[in-house]
This record gives structure tokens, C-alpha cells and sequence, in this order.
């Protein structure tokens, strides 16, 4: 993986000659991976937390859409499937405690996340077990890859968010490489799905952190 980067505030330009100062209501972080407009008094790391609480309600929302299109499928897959979303379900109740605790509100995009994860994992159900595991793996890869920035971001300067964090990698790395075990898949599903899957969900990411 890439090597650790230190966290850097991007100052604005001083003002012209003239201009009154007016203080600006968000400052912008970049460390890698890990990029955010933050709001005035806004740590990463708070907002680090509302972005993965958003995600995993996303990823819980996945998997109720496959298992709604599944009900006819293996009873071994629909096992399955109940099981990660109970893990997904366990991860969201961990970022969501820590956001109470903080008096935090949850991030502007959680229904989009929501509404986004089912109809990702319906259309991607109806189509069978190949394209879910080629869905799975095409998430977690995005998700493992920013987990590591944030963890390497976090550690110092938030301890807290970085345990909420640390909590859930092995859950999220056994999804994938579960996954990706499928013999399965073939060859269509991960080229269609996979560079589809993996933008849509950097994207999704990008406007948690930037709303």
C-alpha cells in the first residue's frame, strides 16, 4: 500500500489590499485517500465518522435489496447475505454511538447512501450470485483502501475514531476475500460491475466528505 503522508491544512491566499477578511467557514484537509471540507470547529475526525456511519448504511441497504431479489435463490446464499448485514448493521450502531456521544448529527448523505445501497443490491440480486460477489468485492476494495487512510490519518489525532474504525476492517476484509473466492463470477460480471461499483462508491464517499 502507499506509504504514510502527513496531514496538510490547504490555507487560503492572504486577501487583497482593500478586501475585508471574512473567516471562512470550512477548511480543507488532504491526506491521501482521505480528503475533506471541513465546517468550522469539524474534525476529520468527526467527520470521518458521520462518512463511514453513511456508508454502512449504505452497505446494510446493499444487502436488504440482494436479499429481497434472492428469496427464491440458494438457501445457502440467503445465509449469507444475512450474515454480512448483520455485520453491517453492527458496524453503522458503532459509528452511530460515537456520533452521540459527540452530539453529532448523522451526514447529509446517509439516505442517499441508503436509497443508492438498495438499488445497487436489488439490480445486482436479481442477476444472480456472480454479479453480487462481483459487487461485494468491487465496494470492499474502495472501502478497505480508505479504512487504511483513515487509520493511519486517525491515529494520532483522534484515538476514538480510530478504535470505532479499527473495529469493523476485519468484518470488511472477510466480506472480501469471501467474495472474491466465488469461482462463480466469470469474467463479464467483474468487468461491467466492478470499475461501475468501485466509482459509484468513490463518489458517494467524496460528497459525504465534501457536503
Amino acid at each position: 500500500m502507499l506509504a504514510p503522508r502527513a496531514l496538510r491544512n490547504c490555507a487560503p491566499s492572504a486577501p487583497m489590499a482593500g478586501a475585508s477578511a471574512q473567516p471562512l467557514s470550512f477548511t480543507v484537509r488532504r491526506t491521501m485517500e482521505t480528503a475533506a471540507r471541513l465546517n468550522a470547529g469539524e474534525t476529520l475526525g468527526s467527520r470521518v465518522l458521520k462518512v463511514d456511519h453513511a456508508g454502512e448504511h449504505g452497505a446494510v441497504n446493499i444487502y436488504r435489496g440482494q436479499s429481497l431479489a434472492c428469496r427464491w435463490r440458494s438457501v445457502e446464499l440467503r445465509r449469507e447475505l444475512a450474515e454480512f448485514q448483520h455485520h453491517e448493521e453492527r458496524h453503522r450502531a458503532i459509528f452511530a454511538a460515537e456520533l452521540r456521544r459527540r452530539g453529532l448529527k448523522r451526514c447529509r448523505s446517509y439516505h442517499l447512501c441508503g436509497v443508492g445501497g438498495f438499488l445497487l443490491g436489488f439490480i445486482t440480486g436479481v442477476c444472480g450470485r456472480p454479479s453480487i460477489s462481483a459487487t461485494t468485492v468491487a465496494v470492499e476494495r474502495v472501502v478497505l483502501r480508505h479504512l487504511e487512510a483513515q487509520l493511519r490519518d486517525l491515529r494520532d489525532s483522534d484515538p476514538d475514531a480510530h478504535r470505532a474504525i479499527s473495529s469493523i476492517v476485519d468484518d470488511e476484509q472477510a466480506h472480501h476475500d469471501r467474495a472474491a473466492l466465488e469461482k462463480r463470477q466469470g469474467i463479464f460480471w467483474p468487468r461491467v460491475l466492478r470499475p461501475l461499483v468501485s466509482a459509484s462508491t468513490e463518489a458517494v464517499i467524496w460528497l459525504g466528505m465534501h457536503l
